[in-house]
């Protein structure tokens, strides 16, 4: 091969790269973006993006005690399992994963390990895990203590959260007492 055939070949993958980003410059220039005064189509019962809309009010749960009445152990430990081995533990005595161990945290304080990296919200918080911070805590972290590094959705289901609260709750040498439903 001659070497003016590989300039050639250079030549025009430059002469193309130019010509594509003149033509990107050309058409930036020529077409101009342009916000529509009001939406093309209205759609009933969604406000306008620009119209104020009222805070989002959190979500009333159902009183915990009448579901750990019903609730299951056996389906807790399945489900936090299934959704929490990832991150933590709960054997007792057992190491921080992503997430603190969990054995004992039902009636412990907030940040109760020893050592775990929580976060500035977590150690402002006073008092004992009760059952109904807990079912807060798992119907959804992130509105429960904004800033969380926890990256859980949390448990739309009330009787499937119950049900791991209880579990939670037996993760102890002297559980609390379940509240009266």
């Amino acid at each position: 091969m001659d070497s003016m055939e590989i300039n050639k070949g250079l030549a025009a993958v430059l002469v193309a790269g130019i010509v594509f980003f003149l033509t990107g410059l050309i058409g930036m220039n020529l077409v101009s973006e342009r916000r529509l005064e009001k939406p093309a189509i209205a759609i009933q019962g969604v406000p306008a993006a620009g119209a104020p809309s009222e805070a989002a009010k959190p979500e009333a749960l159902p009183p915990i005690a009448p579901l750990l009445a019903k609730a299951d152990v056996a389906t807790g430990e399945a489900t936090a399992k299934k959704l929490c081995t990832s991150c933590h533990t709960f054997d007792e005595g057992g190491k921080a994963g992503v997430g603190p161990n969990l054995y004992g945290v039902v009636g412990g304080p907030h940040a109760h390990m020893q050592g775990f990296s929580y976060t500035a919200g977590m150690k402002a918080k006073t008092g004992p895990w009760s059952f109904d911070e807990l079912n807060q805590w798992l119907h959804k972290p992130a509105t429960y203590l904004p800033g969380t590094r926890m990256a859980f959705a949390g448990i739309s289901n009330d009787q499937l959260r119950a049900d791991v609260i209880d579990y939670l709750h037996s993760l102890s040498h002297t559980p609390m007492p379940l509240p009266a439903p």
